[in-house]
């Protein structure tokens, strides 16, 4: 049987076999790995740990393509342990304590192991626990990869044991980086002018994996004279953005397109409804967070914003798709260039607080009804100023329990049609004012 869980380097008869170029340009030290500085650096903190000598358990936190394996592998390497690799996806309870008890035994032998673990999150918490008393008594050392935000998937208890390196999806430089060393070790010029070169990396959208497989099917390829990006795009493929509906990617762009939108930004907001679009999203759940965009952040400035959306979120459902993401596109531009106000939610917040606080005060007896003759007797109702037949058409009197001093719960500010109501809010202060001196 095949050890699942032994270094995976090449037998000797499989050298011969055809390889492909992502694995014939796998780097072999630390210094050839291209990009993620921010944690390679010398003064980064896996540059620092290196050279200190005292190597902590890890878990690598990035896109698909950035080099989590292979920063691992070459942990290993500059480290003297000994690598093993598996995968949360095929490894179960049984195979995970064939790994511990080879560990345990290398460690006896004075080698130590470090564990890769790719797809981590992928474990329940039961078998992320398993692996908590192996990495304290020194067993292995846990380096996990995850493309799913640690914080969310991982337990408290791995999370405590680990240092979280976050690996960023590579940059037009270092995908250039990449596709100059690829030609060198092809011994081939790609065949593309600047701007399909520019497009191909592109169309990797930072994932340097993805990268060499595109540059793999354009080296073979027999041209009489370079393309150009219009060619190459009917040629290959553009890869699919990377956006998953219900991790990390729906939550970062959600999160930009609702901050463009309250930072005024009607060019940015539609960028990142687009970008969703792309990616994949329902556009009704695009259209609730829309309404949820005028209530919270448009709120009263701009009361016809919450009609607009609920507006488009109706023309969607008529129109359907294309047609009707147009009217939520509309909405968006017009949810960005709308005034802005949180004084609505921040008084609600207020008074959602004071109500918890305040408990089960009863309201004054004199705006209470008195439906039947022990009321009456109790002074429900006694005292009570009818505000249509008060000057005015406002009495001023207090409705808040007796016990509560007049809390400020509503501060308008001076934006939109907020302005207004904040003009009759201090209308009617000044009115409350007069009738307490009177």
């Amino acid at each position: 049987m095949t050890d699942l869980f032994a270094d995976s380097q090449p037998s000797v008869a499989d050298s011969s076999a055809p390889r492909p170029l992502a694995d014939r340009l796998r780097p072999q030290s630390l210094g050839e790995v291209i990009g993620q500085q921010q944690v390679l650096g010398p003064e980064a903190p896996l540059g620092v740990m290196l050279a200190s000598g005292s190597l902590s358990s890890l878990i690598f936190w990035g896109p698909p393509g950035v080099g989590k394996t292979t920063i691992a592998r070459l942990l290993a390497q500059e480290t003297d342990l000994h690598f093993v690799q598996i995968s949360a996806i095929f490894t179960g309870v049984p195979d995970l304590k064939k790994v511990f008890e080879a560990a345990k035994i290398r460690r006896q032998n004075g080698q130590g192991t470090l564990l890769f673990v790719d797809e981590i999150h992928r474990f329940n918490k039961a078998q992320q626990d398993g692996f908590l008393p192996h990495m304290e008594d020194g067993t292995i050392l846990l380096v996990g990869a995850t493309t799913e935000n640690p914080s969310f998937e991982l337990n408290a208890a791995v999370m405590s044991r680990a240092q979280v390196m976050v690996l960023e999806r590579l940059s037009e430089d270092d995908l250039e980086a990449l596709t100059a060393r690829a030609e060198e070790e092809l011994g081939v010029q790609l065949p593309l002018d600047d701007g399909a070169r520019a497009s191909l990396q592109n169309m990797a959208d930072g994932d340097g994996r993805a990268l060499l497989n595109l540059i793999e099917q354009v080296a073979a390829w027999r041209v009489d004279a370079p393309l150009n990006s219009e060619t190459l795009g009917k040629r290959l493929m553009k890869r699919a953005a990377k956006y998953d509906k219900s991790g990390d990617e729906h939550y970062n762009l959600i999160s930009a397109l609702h901050k463009s939108v309250r930072g005024s930004d009607p060019d940015a907001a539609l960028y990142w409804y687009a970008r969703m679009l792309e990616g994949g999203e329902d556009p009704r759940y695009l259209a609730r967070r829309f309404v949820r965009m005028a209530v919270e952040d448009i709120a009263l400035a701009d009361p016809n914003a919450q009609t607009v959306c609920l507006h488009a979120w109706e023309t969607y459902e008529r129109l359907g798709s294309p047609e009707g993401e147009l009217a939520l596109a509309q909405a968006v531009i017009y949810l960005a260039l709308a005034p802005k106000t949180n004084a609505g939610y921040m008084a609600y917040k207020a008074a959602r607080r004071a109500a918890k606080k305040t408990g089960s005060l009863m309201p004054p007896k004199h705006i209470l009804n008195a439906p039947t003759s022990l009321m009456e007797d109790q002074g429900y109702g006694k005292g009570y100023d009818y505000d249509h037949n008060a000057e005015d058409g406002f009495s001023g009197q207090n409705y808040f329990p007796e016990e509560m001093p007049r809390p400020t719960f509503y501060e308008p500010v001076e934006r939109g049609f907020e302005r207004d109501l904040k003009k009759r809010v201090d209308y009617f202060a000044k009115l409350r004012d007069k009738r307490s001196d009177g």
